[in-house]
């Protein structure tokens, strides 16, 4: 196995989409500024939102002046925007295209306003997802990613919250990879360059400051594997499109994903005591996928560690066991192996049977 490439960057990881496997990082979990990487959040809340039914993409938002100068008097006319008008009402999906494609400051303002009232109160949306997708080393202060004391992430937040987006809101996803948008007869590129030089690349979204330098959350699908690589802090635009294609690169040439077991398909039956059933089915709750070398697969196995004598009550979702997924024999990933169905404490007859059964045993 090569070593991974060692890129001039201030943090990268390259991640298995699938699997969460994490195949190559660099001061992944430092605190940093993450620019316009910033707007992949205000976006998940959004398609949050619509997806919920609390939002409609032909809803329309009204531009504020506070949108239309994003993010403030000082410097606001070299910021990113899609040239919204003043007072003009644009539709939610004109908007989401202006944040994607064109990283509109005044596009991520004014859906912000638009959902939640303002900007703050918005932002409290976001560090509440961030919450709940457990992303440890975040926090956020605004929708745009304008640098502020305060408001940080890290590479390896960046990838988890890339996953739940693709896996969560797969339909809106697809707006990452559109090259071009116009809007007020003004056409902007996508800022990911990595669109046009990579046919397996379908988002995600760049970003720049000058404190955090130039950065790239990139995804690409090949063969149906799929990997998430970020790069923070690189020293130029090419630089940071070279680093984001030496690491795609290096984790499908060398590294393959596989689908294991299917999420709520039994994998073992097994003998329930005390219960008003006799049996409980054991398994996965969502798909488990393995990310190991090319080549490999082969010497792949599983060893379902269960626990020997399993009681009554039993839940949905209860932990009853491991499964232990070896390598050539070495241990590579263990997941937890849980109650596919609910079974109930039986009656005092179907107590004491299975008492006097389990003492003969």
């Amino acid at each position: 196995m090569p070593a991974p490439p060692a890129l001039g960057a201030k943090a990268y990881i390259l991640q298995d989409f699938h699997s969460g496997k994490v195949i190559v990082e660099h001061n992944a979990d430092d605190r940093i500024e993450p620019a316009s990487i910033t707007k992949i959040m205000t976006a998940y809340v959004v398609f949050d939102e619509i997806q919920s039914g609390r939002l409609s993409l032909h809803d329309k938002a009204t531009i504020s002046v506070k949108a239309w100068r994003n993010p403030g008097v000082q410097g606001w006319t070299q910021s990113s925007r899609m040239f919204a008008e003043v007072n003009s009402k644009v539709a939610v999906s004109d908007l989401l295209r202006g944040l994607i494609i064109q990283s509109g400051n005044d596009a991520a303002i004014a859906l912000a306003e638009h959902i939640a009232g303002s900007e703050q109160a918005f932002v409290q949306l976001m560090n509440d997802a961030a919450t709940r997708l457990e992303l440890k080393n975040t926090h956020y202060l605004n929708v745009t990613g304008w640098p502020m004391e305060g408001h940080y992430t890290s590479a390896h937040d960046i990838a988890s919250l890339s996953r739940a987006l693709i896996r969560e809101f797969p339909e809106y996803y697809q707006l990452y990879s559109e090259k071009r948008f116009t809007y007020n007869n003004i056409s902007q590129a996508n800022r990911n360059a990595m669109l046009w030089k990579d046919e397996s690349v379908d988002g995600i979204k760049t970003g720049h400051t000058e404190a955090a330098g130039y950065c790239l959350a990139a995804s690409a699908e090949r063969n149906g594997m799929r990997l998430i690589s970020v790069v923070m802090g690189a020293p130029g635009s090419d630089a940071r499109v070279k680093y984001s294609q030496s690491l795609l690169n290096y984790g499908f040439r060398f590294y393959e994903t596989h689908h294991l077991f299917d999420g709520g398909v039994s994998l073992k039956e097994v003998r329930v005591w005390k219960g008003d059933e006799n049996y409980l089915n054991l398994g996965v709750l969502e798909d488990l996928y393995i990310t190991i070398p090319r080549g490999q697969y082969n010497f792949l196995k599983s060893i379902l560690n269960i626990r020997k004598v399993i009681d009554a009550p039993v839940k949905k979702g209860d932990e009853v066991g491991q499964i232990e997924i070896l390598l050539n024999d070495q241990p590579v990933r263990e997941e937890p192996l849980v109650a596919l169905n609910s079974i109930e404490r039986g009656n005092f007859f179907q107590q004491l049977a299975d008492q006097i059964v389990y003492l003969f045993r």
